[in-house]
């Protein structure tokens, strides 16, 4: 048997004492913690590397993936590769990885994880148990996302509780982690399909399709790392159910121990473990139902963030479904907690199975309280998004954008508040929820003044810190009437005023304008065209210069017109 002190067991912050024997191989963490034990039927094959803590031992298992030992010095090598040889039969197998620095090589998938390859050496290796997802981000690129560490409680996480408790998955929350990664891959490829032992099994001859290059790989990816139906037999299904968070349909499929959004860009793989908060809520319009699901650590759209998934059925719109597990599964697991056989409105079918499969507890809007319409929410904004804001027996809820959740415990004080001017104002009123310790504030704004007396009943009620400060300007607010009243009463009598000095000024005119034509002033005469429209309106003009010819026969004497045509001449 052969020791070796100091080594660390995937990735964990903690070293640890490493037996390899001929029964097979273990690891102990030295601060104490669960203890690793490796079969030697399960040991499949192993390489020796250079690696972040000195020199790795990696080991291919038959069925647990990769394991990682590292931290062996330099001079470990011949003691470890003498045990293999000895207690296994396996030639430890010394690989050398790329130093170059390129961005650019060959992506090849093994048994356990996807190594990327420059000139025919390893540059890194994932193994698929770290792998969460995979988008195809374009036409040539895929987004592959990697897990994160479920909880403070795992294997090395800040240096406490070491062990092999998590063993397969990232071992320490770092402060700073790798979370996504995208591969350019350009080009056509073929499919080779491969049995159990890697060998091809493509009937000779045959001519294989090709298809892009980047679909290929996506799909295999989703193949090796289990995120798709691979993953195990789907329970239940349903199709083309509208999500209001992220936007967009999705089929949703639901598995054991996790469920897949299949949308026609993106598909999400969520295990049930993320689900912090299930919520039922009907939406006021009575005609849909909102399903909201919280999520830590939240599903991740490129740089985007969603903590909350909302769901909107519609009501009156039932389903039937035959759960896909056997009668023994369902009676030994999810005895009293599913059915075989719904036959329910969508939004109820979704929330029990969803209730069943992840054990989590369904949240409705709290019966204490009614709005003013006999609904359990009340329509408002945060900022320029409109919404509804459920309240709940321990929190409240705004949906659908941007979903806030905001707990009871976590309220300093909520102030009832107007903005605006005076006549908008009486009719919608604001709520601030200020956070304890300063941790910020959120607004809601827009609310109907009929739902001030059931909100404030429900403060009351749950106890929360309210103050009022529509009473304080309601002396504001009367004055503020009573001068626009004023201003409406004045602003009519100068209407008034301007409308009877109108009729005045008209007849002023037509006074005028009897008093031009019968004038033989000089610039009268001279300007006999302009006379014949001065003093009117446009529509006068337009007459007058219609009428020119009959005026000039009619309206002067015959023995005159000689006079101003002598005048003109001169």
């Amino acid at each position: 048997m052969e020791s070796f002190e100091g080594i660390h067991l995937d990735l964990s912050q903690q070293p640890g004492k490493c037996r390899i024997a001929e029964s097979g191989l273990g690891w102990k963490p030295s601060g104490g913690g669960d203890t690793f034990t490796l079969d030697v039927s399960n040991i499949g094959g192993a390489q020796w590397s250079r690696a972040a803590r000195g020199f790795e031992l990696k080991i291919l298992s038959r069925t647990s993936g990769v394991i990682q030992l590292d931290g062996f010095d330099q001079e470990d090598q011949d003691r470890v590769s003498k045990a293999f040889k000895l207690f296994y039969g396996i030639n430890l197998e010394n690989k050398e990885h790329a130093l170059r620095g390129w961005n650019w090589g060959k992506g090849e998938f093994g048994k356990a994880e996807l190594a990327f390859s420059v000139q025919n050496r390893p540059a890194f290796e994932v193994p698929y148990s770290e792998i969460s997802n995979t988008n195809l981000a374009g036409k040539n690129e895929v987004a592959v996302e990697f897990s994160l560490p479920a909880g403070g409680t795992e294997t090395g996480t800040n240096g406490h509780l070491g062990g092999a408790r998590s063993r397969g998955r990232k071992a320490g929350a770092a402060r700073d982690q790798l979370v996504e990664m995208r591969f350019y891959i350009p080009g056509t490829a073929t499919r080779k399909d491969k049995d159990e032992e890697g060998e091809d099994k493509s009937p000779e001859g045959s001519d294989a399709e090709e298809q892009n290059a980047a679909t290929l790989f996506y799909e295999t990816l989703m193949d090796k790392a289990e995120i798709g139906e691979v993953a195990g037999d789907t329970f239940a299904t349903f199709l083309d159910v509208l999500h209001l968070t992220p936007r967009g349909r999705f089929d949703v499929d639901m598995y054991e121990s996790s469920f897949r959004l299949r949308g026609k860009t993106y598909d999400y793989k969520i295990q049930y473990e993320s689900i912090k908060k299930f919520m039922v809520l009907p939406k006021p319009d009575e005609l849909h139902t909102l399903i909201t699901i919280g999520l830590d650590p939240p599903l991740r759209q490129g740089q985007t963030r969603y903590p909350f998934l909302v769901m909107q059925f519609k009501r009156e719109e039932e389903v039937l479904i035959d759960l896909n597990m056997t009668e023994e599964l369902l009676e030994e697991k999810y005895k009293g907690k599913l059915l075989p056989h719904y036959e329910s409105p969508q939004h109820s079918v979704v929330a029990q199975v969803f209730r069943g499969l992840a054990g989590k507890k369904v949240v409705t809007p709290s019966k204490d309280f009614v709005s003013h319409h006999q609904q359990s929410g009340v329509k408002c904004s945060i900022k320029a998004n409109e919404g509804h804001l459920f309240c709940l027996d321990k929190s409240f809820m705004f949906v659908p954008k941007p979903a806030t959740y905001i707990s009871f415990d976590n309220i300093s004080v909520i102030v009832m508040s107007r903005v605006g001017g005076a006549i908008s104002a009486s009719r919608t009123f604001d709520i601030t929820i200020t956070l304890k310790g300063g941790s910020g504030e959120h607004q809601f704004s827009n609310i109907n003044r009929e739902e001030q007396k059931p909100l404030e009943e429900f403060f009351q009620a749950k106890g929360l810190k309210a103050k009022n400060e529509m009473m304080d300007d309601s002396s504001a607010l009367i004055a503020a009437a009573l001068k626009d009243a004023d201003m409406a009463s004045s602003d009519e009598e100068v209407v008034a005023a301007r409308a009877d000095r109108g009729s005045a000024d008209e007849d002023e005119e037509s006074v005028d304008e009897d008093f031009r034509t019968d004038s033989e002033s000089d610039v009268a005469e001279e300007y006999d065209s302009a006379h014949e429209s001065s003093g009117g309106s446009d529509d006068e003009m337009a007459d007058g210069d219609g009428n020119a010819d009959v005026g000039a026969d009619s309206d002067p004497p015959a023995d005159e017109r000689p006079k101003k045509k002598a005048k003109t001449a001169k």
